[in-house]
């Protein structure tokens, strides 16, 4: 699954367990590890953005991305990385997708 930009792609790898952007010639920029629950649950394990991308959004971008993608699913996100808990604490219309 995938979202475009210009100047990014923000991928998610279910097999993987991740969600992550990658840049103009393909480096990854950041990445977010999830985990995929039979229980119709996601977990958000750990955020991390490469200090040269820091300051882009990529992090909530990435939040977004897991957001979007249990509302489309009909599943719910547990975020433990305190990061990912902070962008959807503070936003009310993810409060609907909390587990």
């Amino acid at each position: 699954i995938l979202s475009m930009d210009s100047n990014f792609i923000t991928k998610l790898d279910r097999l993987k367990g991740l969600i992550y952007i990658e840049v103009e010639g393909g480096e990854i920029a950041a990445e977010m590890n999830v985990s995929f629950y039979d229980s119709g649950r996601i977990i958000i394990e750990h955020t991390l953005v490469k200090p040269k991308f820091n300051g882009k959004g990529y992090g909530k971008l990435m939040v977004e991305k897991a957001v979007v993608y249990a509302r489309q699913n009909g599943l719910r996100l547990t975020p433990i990385c305190e990061y990912a808990k902070n962008v959807i604490d503070k936003n009310e219309e993810y409060k609907d997708i909390l587990y």
